[in-house]
């Protein structure tokens, strides 16, 4: 992604840009971005993406060559003068990285002279939708895994571009993966880089024990064979003979990628213990997800780590979310969506959170509720007058909010099958102002004065 791009948006989002600052439509308006339903196998979402899109709003400007391009789009002057000036100004209220949360709760809010707030839609829709959705099929393989396999991305090679892959490797470290094999995103975000060899490598070789000794020679301090190239359990006997002539010990492992993996870990278990190796760690792969890795638990494999590719890349089983920004204010007055399936609430909001992720949509200037003490404020401050109000946060961070709330989450949310999700609660004076707003905008329609 090119930072502060504004040309990475939708011709609409320009047309209508163009359209405010020609009539001198520059009142402050408040947009917000939420998720109308989750998917039917997803029970909550982890929040993820607001750091780039701080990034983005940050840097955003229009180069002469975006106003070039835009001049020979049919611009007029006037506008693509108030382009080259234009630089996002304003506030944005958020739910920090990490947490989870669920359908209908704004994961971000920006409040903003219209044509900025209008302009900014594309970019932060996809940032904020795609990352969300990414590091919540990243939380249900961690669900899955239930403590006992530790998790390795290897999606880059089949995500759907470059940066996909990078926002694959940093949304997965945020829910508790340990590694990743995508080294620039390692370098990037601070990450383990992960890896062992390809089945090419060990065909380039006369034989299996030739590859395997000379990968043990080039790298004796991270040593993980590849045994399924040929025969796995043959494969596993070779790696135990090298590993004893060069004393790798605790400092090796063996990676299944194919056929059976909990009968073959049991066995490979079985010859690792028999040869006096306890320490070598026994890695899977090959087409893996939540439900695979689940199974995998529920049979009791002996399996120490797993890298997770490409479904979790794609969020193979769920691939979108349906997610939207939505006007919901303008110059100080509410305003709503009125068509049949997606009616939205007026108003900047406010999610209060209470023990156990019991969530309540209200007005964002509503008091937090007395009962119980410990609500929190979820959508917090990130950003004012176009500046952040604090520094990108670490990735541990991130990290933290996600293990506290997964403590937490309803046994229902996070079922892997057919999960229970959880909607908030809305206050009584959204209710009511959700009540005023329709018929106001009802009336509105019908050709009469609103109220």
């Amino acid at each position: 992604m090119a930072i502060g791009d504004p040309l990475l948006t939708d011709l609409y989002e320009l047309n209508m840009a163009a359209s405010y600052l020609r009539r001198g439509m520059a009142q402050q308006a408040t947009f917000s971005l939420f998720v109308r339903s989750l998917p039917p196998t997803r029970g909550f979402l982890v929040a993820a993406g607001l750091e780039d899109c701080l990034d983005y709003l940050e840097q955003l400007h229009f180069s002469s060559d975006d106003i070039d391009y835009l001049a020979e789009l049919g611009y007029g002057t006037d506008e693509l003068d108030q382009f080259r000036q234009l630089r996002f100004s304003s506030d944005v209220w958020a739910v920090p990285e990490g947490r989870i949360v669920f359908a209908d709760e704004p994961l971000l809010e920006v409040t903003a002279p219209l044509p900025e707030a209008q302009l900014v839609e594309t970019l932060l829709l996809n940032q904020v939708t795609y990352q969300t959705n990414l590091a919540t099929k990243a939380a249900r393989c961690r669900l899955a895994a239930a403590g006992r396999i530790d998790l390795v991305d290897f999606s880059l090679r089949r995500t759907h571009g470059i940066e996909a892959g990078a926002a694959v490797a940093r949304c997965s470290a945020m829910v508790g993966f340990v590694a990743t094999s995508n080294v620039a995103a390692a370098r990037r975000f601070g990450l383990v880089p992960a890896g062992t060899m390809a089945h090419s490598y060990i065909e380039a070789f006369p034989n299996e024990q030739a590859a395997f000794r000379a990968f043990a020679e080039d790298f004796p301090d991270r040593v993980t064979f590849l045994v399924d190239t040929y025969d796995t359990l043959r494969g596993v006997q070779h790696a135990i003979e090298v590993i004893r002539e060069r004393d790798l010990g605790d400092r090796a492992a063996v990676r299944l990628d194919s056929g059976d993996l909990a009968d073959l870990a049991r066995q490979t278990r079985t010859l690792l213990d028999d040869a006096q190796l306890p320490g070598v760690r026994i890695f899977v792969s090959g087409g893996l997800d939540e439900f695979d890795l689940e199974q995998l638990v529920i049979a009791g494999a002996p399996i120490d780590a797993a890298g997770v590719g490409t479904r979790l890349g794609v969020a193979a089983d769920a691939p979108y979310l349906d997610s939207v920004y939505k006007l919901v204010a303008v110059d100080g007055r509410p305003v709503m969506k009125l068509s049949p399936g997606k009616v939205t609430r007026p108003g900047a909001k406010q999610i209060f959170r209470a023990p156990g992720l019991s969530d309540t949509l209200a007005l964002r200037d509503e008091p937090r509720p007395a009962e119980p003490p410990a609500t929190e404020r979820l959508l917090v401050p990130v950003m004012a007058g176009g500046r952040r109000m604090r520094a990108r946060d670490a990735l541990a961070v991130a990290r933290a909010r996600f293990e506290e709330d997964l403590a937490v989450v309803p046994p229902g949310a996070a079922a892997l099958t057919n999960p229970r999700a959880p909607r908030p609660a809305v206050s009584p004076a959204l209710e009511a102002l959700t009540a005023r707003t329709a018929a106001g905008a009802a009336a509105g329609a019908s050709g009469h004065a609103q109220p």
